[in-house]
């Protein structure tokens, strides 16, 4: 398995997380400051681009360059790996850093142009950072310190269904970099064991898309949510009471559109929906409204979620 740190972090800001479910942001803080995880956020760092750049609003040289920008920000503040709560953050970050070892002509166009606008400190040199190496998702680091996580959770959620759906761009983009698999993944399973728990494994259309596809929410919301509809359909027959993933963009189309879709599909949706930041965080005694952002979100938690009942002592 590929050396994970726990210091040293950059803990890379997310758009949609900040703005849709700013819960998963404080959620993560809060695990990792059980963990002992040494982090720290930059004002500094500006947005992966990664909305726009998948609905070709931005370029490959744009999203590149200002991939560059925030790597050098990293570096300066002595905190080279960066850690996203977003999976299309990690794919893009990832694939940015890969271009940039591999691409002279890209390299040096993106540093001309830095020079060009009085930016030259922003210059990234080839290897200054590692695909591998640097660029992580919050699971990574989450799945580094999984054995310590049993000894921090104070309420028992096991009394609850839940199914897990892993995204795209965690684990179909770079998969000599994914953990826990990537045809049947299960990396978040395997977190949400180290809670006292257990998911109910494979399901149908448990790998599939959550639908999303960036612009085709809105360019192309039937197939869209033709997608969207084979995940809840799967895991309503299975009678899940909690959906736990990675990906903010996928917690919108969950959570945001669950009763537009289960009107269309003439069902009851019950799940809630949590990132594994949140679940775990929960498991550990966050406050729902000031940690776990509850209040944000449109599938009520306390709607499955209605009383927390404390650990066994001898867990």
């Amino acid at each position: 398995m590929k050396n994970i740190p726990t210091k040293d972090i950059l803990l890379f800001r997310s758009c949609l997380v900040s703005v849709e479910y700013p819960g998963v942001e404080a959620s993560t803080k809060f695990v990792f400051d059980k963990l002992g995880i040494d982090y720290e956020i930059s004002p500094k760092q500006t947005c992966c681009t990664g909305l726009g750049h998948y609905s070709d609003v931005f370029s490959q040289i744009d999203t590149t360059a200002i991939g560059a920008r925030n790597f050098r920000i990293a570096r300066e503040i002595g905190r080279p790996n960066l850690v996203m709560m977003c999976a299309t953050c990690y794919a893009i970050n990832k694939k940015s850093v890969k271009l940039l070892n591999r691409k002279d002509e890209l390299r040096n166009q993106i540093n001309q142009l830095f020079e060009e606008n009085g930016l030259s400190h922003l210059k990234y040199e080839k290897d200054d950072l590692n695909p591998t190496e640097n660029i992580f998702h919050v699971v990574d680091i989450l799945y580094a310190k999984k054995d310590e996580i049993k000894d921090h959770i104070k309420y028992d959620l096991s009394g609850y269904k839940i199914a897990t759906h892993h995204g795209c761009h965690y684990c179909k983009v770079h998969y000599e970099d994914t953990i826990g698999g990537v045809r049947d993944p299960n990396i978040i399973d395997e977190l949400i064991a180290e809670c006292g728990c257990e998911t109910i494994g494979w399901y149908d259309h448990k790998r599939a898309t959550c639908g999303t596809g960036f612009r085709q929410r809105y360019s192309n919301p039937e197939l869209s949510f033709t997608a969207t509809a084979d995940k809840m359909n799967a895991i309503c027959d299975e009678d899940v009471d909690i959906l736990v993933h990675l990906c903010p963009n996928c917690h919108i189309q969950f959570d945001r559109y669950q009763h537009l879709i289960a009107e269309r599909e003439g069902r009851n949706f019950k799940a809630i929906h949590l990132n594994v930041a949140q679940f775990i965080a929960l498991a550990m005694g966050g406050d729902l409204d000031k940690v776990i952002g509850a209040k944000a979100h449109t599938v009520p938690i306390d709607s499955i979620i209605k009383d927390l009942k404390e650990v066994a002592n001898e867990r």
